[in-house]
């Protein structure tokens, strides 16, 4: 294990992280809200801390191997949560526990987007500007945008890029060069980035806010700048957009990649697991709408909560515009759990991603079949792909660490006091890194204890890096020469 090697690029990636104190710092001059300072002492703090670790491993020059990924996105996921925290500790508005302040910035790193924080009307411009940027970093990766500057710190990328890119396939590249592969995704991210922003600015949000709110929608973070989230723009035009650029941001970026080198939009339809995600999410908002409309005489605004709230909701963003935890019958409960299913891989969202969930199904539909022509060899395909066994392995195998670890977080919060549908719900929403949940968590996070917090921040990791780039961190194999 080349822990040398590990500690000096988590050093330069400090570094390189100090850098995104100062867009927070114009912001603060800018409107004079008082709280340059915050940014300008976290700026120095992490500088400092990183240009020491760096300084004392720097002779550590030796070829980062795969394996040595994983602790590399592990330990920078940590730290840089760690050190994000520290404008939230600082800041005399937010009077911010160290364990509130450091599950608010791991819910925006992660993209989680849950918070413990009220009153975000009254904080400063610069500190919304801030938790806004936070989940716009996290979204393709903190990782990934490293990957483009790591030749300058001398070192290859791809055992990064493969720990961090979500999904069930982590091995295929965009172009020959991780160094072009991490560029083209952000190319597209940004590109997602600048095009909602004019979407909400041409809607009706000052530039500021449509700013702040296109960070979190193309990073499925679902972080707001008031307590109402778009709630309270209460504007039609404004939810159109939010959906429109939240199913954009939920589908893989790979796709998005060869659409635009292809100058074809083919790529989408072929794609079965799109297929699949918008056939999942057209009936949900359907099974919502026919739900909502039945209690409520009013047939658009049902349609309109319940279309907006499924695509929130299941490309786990979390924007709300009304409390559907009050909503009747089974609709919150519909919500919830489809967020475990999810985005698309390679997508800045969360949950288990829908090509597991169909592969899945596959699986099922193919045991069945096996009862009735026992002998008979029935291969799962996607998009005309025959799935081996080492990915059918691997997606069972996620899926049963996943269930095993949600029961785990689920007893641990039962355990600290929460009732049963505020834990599994909370549970649900850090491991899906969705944000909001049922009963006590409906609006925030403020009403859990300080162990349940640590418990969701666990989760929300885990999440993020889909579990295993974690565990596999917990076996004896792993530290073996």
């Amino acid at each position: 294990m080349r822990l040398g090697v590990t500690f000096r690029i988590v050093g330069g990636l400090l570094m390189f992280f100090s850098a995104t104190m100062l867009p927070p710092l114009f912001v603060s001059v800018f409107y004079q809200d008082g709280a340059h300072a915050i940014f300008i002492k976290a700026a120095a703090v992490i500088f400092a801390s990183g240009f020491s670790l760096w300084l004392l491993f720097r002779r550590f020059t030796e070829a980062l191997r795969t394996k040595d990924g994983f602790l590399v996105t592990v330990l920078c996921y940590i730290t840089l949560g760690c050190f994000s925290a520290l404008p939230f500790t600082d800041s005399p508005n937010t009077a911010l526990s160290l364990v509130d302040a450091l599950f608010e910035s791991f819910s925006g790193l992660t993209t989680t987007g849950a918070t413990v924080m009220v009153g975000l009307e009254s904080l400063p411009q610069s500190l919304l500007y801030y938790r806004q940027q936070l989940q716009w970093l996290g979204g393709m990766g903190i990782i990934v945008l490293a990957v483009a500057v790591l030749p300058m710190l001398g070192i290859g990328g791809m055992q990064l890029y493969r720990t961090e890119t979500p999904g069930p396939v982590k091995d295929s590249k965009l172009t020959p060069r991780i160094k072009q592969t991490a560029m083209a995704l952000w190319s597209i991210y940004l590109s997602l980035t600048i095009a909602c922003c004019l979407g909400y600015w041409v809607a009706g949000m000052s530039f500021f806010q449509a700013l702040c709110h296109s960070f979190s929608t193309v990073a499925i973070g679902g972080f707001s700048t008031f307590d109402a989230s778009l709630g309270h723009f209460d504007s039609p035009a404004i939810e159109i957009v939010a959906i429109i650029f939240m199913l954009l941001s939920s589908l893989n970026f790979a796709l998005h990649f060869f659409c635009y080198r292809d100058r074809s939009l083919r790529s989408y339809w072929r794609d079965e697991e799109v297929r699949s995600f918008f056939i999942f999410i057209l009936i949900a908002i359907l099974i919502a709408t026919l739900i909502l409309a039945g209690s409520s005489d009013d047939g658009w605004r049902s349609f309109r909560l319940a279309a907006f709230h499924v695509v929130s909701m299941l490309t786990t963003t979390g924007f709300v515009t009304d409390n559907f935890a009050d909503w009747p019958n089974i609709v919150p409960y519909l919500l919830i759990l489809g967020a475990f299913v999810g985005a698309c891989a390679g997508s800045t969202g969360g949950g288990l991603k829908v090509i597991r969930v169909l592969l899945l199904y596959k699986q099922g539909l193919r045991e069945i079949h096996r009862l009735i022509h026992p002998n008979a060899i029935f291969p799962i395909k996607i998009s005309h792909r025959v799935m081996t066994d080492n990915v059918m392995e691997a997606v069972w195998g996620f899926c049963s660490i996943y269930v095993f670890v949600f029961v785990l977080l689920l007893l641990f919060l039962l355990g600290t006091g929460a009732d049963f549908l505020t834990a599994f719900s909370a549970v649900a929403a850090a491991l899906n890194n969705l944000g909001p949940g049922l009963g006590s968590v409906a609006e925030n996070y403020a009403s859990l204890t300080d162990s349940a917090k640590g418990a969701m921040v666990v989760g929300m990791v885990l999440g993020r890096l889909e579990i295993f780039t974690i565990l596999v961190l917990f076996t004896g194999m792993y530290w073996r020469k």
